[in-house]
């Protein structure tokens, strides 16, 4: 068995070329549990182990999947619908692919087949440090700040792993809301960090986007 990980998706291979795809969403968790008959109402699936404990998938709203899948069948599809991860491409590489499309740089980066990995949080945070409007159009911001923001997403993305692994201190616990600091996410009409401007919110793609119109133009 081997655990891994593109984009969004976790990937654990199995026996006989099938794959297991998991996608946690907004309120998906993985957990090792002691005693699988102790799983909590809003485990969705589990798997058992020989001893006794097991693996629970626990989604309380119900907007994760876990799907068993055929590996190579597996592997077409993801390879179409998942782009890149910024860490795989250069800030130049970036640029280009963003200096080609008209979509508002938010909604941009929440397109997995563009750029891989970001969320709603991560992606409203990076472009407010790199100071770029959500709505402004992709192919409108400059080379320089372009790049500057896949160096940001780079980073931040790390530091968001480094925080996660902290929240799974052990087996069967999870740290809600890990540590990652956030300077515009869910604080609107809050003055911002930077200019003491109130936060902004406005719906981006049927979610909702936080910003600073003073800070990010």
């Amino acid at each position: 068995m081997r655990v891994r990980r593109t984009g969004k998706h976790i990937l654990v291979d199995l026996d006989r070329d099938r794959t297991l795809h998991v996608h946690l969403r907004m309120t998906g968790n993985l957990y090792v549990i002691p005693e699988i008959r102790l799983h909590s109402a809003t485990t969705r699936a589990w798997i058992e182990l020989p001893n006794g404990a097991g693996i629970v998938f626990d989604d309380p709203r119900a907007l994760g999947k876990m799907q068993l899948h055929p590996t190579a069948e597996l592997e077409a599809t993801l390879a179409n619908d998942v782009g890149f991860e910024a860490h795989e491409i250069t800030a130049a590489d970036f640029a280009a692919m963003a200096k080609k499309t008209k979509k508002p740089m938010k909604l941009l980066l929440m397109d997995q087949s563009k750029v891989a990995g970001l969320g709603n949080i991560y992606a409203a945070e990076a472009l407010f440090e790199a100071r770029i409007n959500p709505s402004k159009l992709a192919n409108t911001v400059s080379k320089p700040k372009l790049e500057r923001l896949h160096a940001i997403i780079v980073k931040m993305l790390e530091d968001a792993k480094e925080s996660a692994y902290r929240a799974y201190t052990d087996p069967g616990y999870f740290a809600e809301g890990e540590s990652f600091p956030v300077q515009v996410y869910n604080r609107e009409d809050q003055p911002c960090f930077v200019c003491e401007r109130p936060i902004k919110r406005i719906p981006q793609g049927g979610r909702s986007t936080y910003f600073c119109p003073t800070c990010q133009r």
